[in-house]
């Protein structure tokens, strides 16, 4: 059971913070990055579900991927130790291949893509073209903790490792999400597609006067 009292501790002001394991590291932690963008894709996919109409069944994939990116963050933020008292959660490769499922469950809803394409359309469609990004800066943050940390329970530095299955997770979200963007779009009949030369229209010359 998770019992907040009190929101406001003290015990950071001093630039550093505690992990999962109540361990204390910096705040420049390369961990806490990957975390951070974990945490600021949960919030950007509750602003599509709140906001975007979207369908039942992409708000209970959503609400799912929500519920597994608090679990990723508590992952990313409890460093591999070669045992623990109270064992922590771990993303596990089940939760991947979920992922993967998904993305082949809803493709099939989509046109083969034949272009890049516009964020934009439908709220919900920019909104999760948005948490898309984001979920792309968290695998880019996760992957430069696993360079710094290790995978392995311990190094020199006695800081512990970093699970290297959060960052396949995140990869592969980052995918469904931008293939349910596209399927938030249908309504409006499907993608907003790209225009080389940013959309512009050559015009004609003008006729030379004698």
């Amino acid at each position: 059971m998770v019992n907040l009292t009190r929101i406001y501790t003290r015990t950071g002001d001093d630039g550093t913070t505690a992990l999962g394991d109540f361990s204390r590291t910096s705040k420049n932690d390369p961990r806490l990055n990957a975390y951070a963008d974990t945490n600021e894709a949960n919030a950007a996919i509750g602003i599509a579900i709140a906001c975007g109409e979207l369908g039942d069944d992409l708000r209970s994939t959503l609400l799912r991927v929500q519920n597994e990116l608090f679990d990723v963050g508590a992952d990313l933020s409890t460093p591999l130790r070669e045992s623990y008292e109270y064992p922590p959660l771990r993303v596990q490769q089940p939760w991947i291949d979920d992922l993967e499922h998904d993305c082949d469950h809803y493709l099939e809803q989509v046109e083969k893509l034949r272009s890049f394409i516009l964020p934009g359309g439908t709220p919900g469609s920019a909104y999760l073209h948005l948490a898309t990004t984001i979920v792309r800066r968290a695998e880019r943050a996760t992957w430069a903790a696993v360079e710094h940390h290790g995978t392995e329970p311990g190094d020199h530095r006695g800081a512990g490792g970093v699970n290297i299955l959060t960052a396949r997770y995140l990869n592969r979200l980052s995918d469904l999400l931008f293939i349910l963007a596209r399927v938030a779009n249908k309504p409006i009949g499907g993608d907003i597609l790209w225009q080389p030369g940013g959309g512009r229209v050559e015009k004609p010359e003008r006729a030379h006067k004698h």
